[in-house]
């Protein structure tokens, strides 16, 4: 059963944004993570624990603010938020972390090291395929990223609400993209 008022293609593409979307914020806080670790000289467990706190953090956040701007209050967009991304951000969380466990050398490459962000670019898209069908079956059934959809663009933002920022997806990605492009370049030229 596809979810109401969406065919194939459109649950499809809602779950590849809600995916994306997912990924942005995961990335976000991973590498965040990764750079307070290093910084803090952190042991690599410590380092993880730090990036997976952070990757959750900024995915509920991205998530969270457009249903503030749309009129939610605080307590009710984090509740939708909590039940659309938990399962989608556990997803990503433990199949990035898999996959730079395995990759030899990442977990301990440097931010300067161009295998930290050609492992972090695989892990990423590993786990955009490891979250997608997860998110696709979830908005098949009415849950997931179906939970916000109700709330985006409902209402024009008024008053303070009109400050909140408002991300679309493909922005978002590509700002994580040229993000991870300048951290591979830059750990070339070091």
């Amino acid at each position: 059963m596809e979810h109401a008022g969406h065919g194939r293609r459109g649950v499809d593409a809602m779950a590849a944004s809600a995916t994306l979307h997912c990924l942005t914020g995961c990335a976000i806080g991973e590498i965040l993570g990764l750079v307070i670790g290093t910084a803090a000289g952190l042991a690599t467990g410590w380092t993880i624990v730090v990036a997976v706190a952070l990757a959750f953090l900024f995915g509920y956040t991205l998530s969270t603010l457009p249903l503030l701007r749309s009129g939610l209050a605080v307590g009710a967009a984090l509740t939708v938020v909590l039940a659309a991304d938990t399962l989608s951000i556990a997803v990503m969380e433990v199949v990035d972390n898999a996959v730079m466990a395995l990759v030899p050398g990442a977990m301990d490459a440097g931010l300067d090291n161009p295998v930290f962000w050609l492992s972090m670019m695989l892990a990423l898209s590993v786990a955009f395929f490891a979250a997608y069908p997860v998110n696709r079956w979830l908005l098949q059934r009415g849950k997931g990223h179906a939970l916000t959809h109700q709330y985006h663009g409902a209402y024009a933002p008024t008053g303070v609400r009109r400050f909140i920022p408002s991300f679309s997806t493909g922005a978002l990605v590509a700002v994580i993209v040229a993000f991870m492009l300048g951290g591979l370049l830059a750990s070339l030229a070091a």
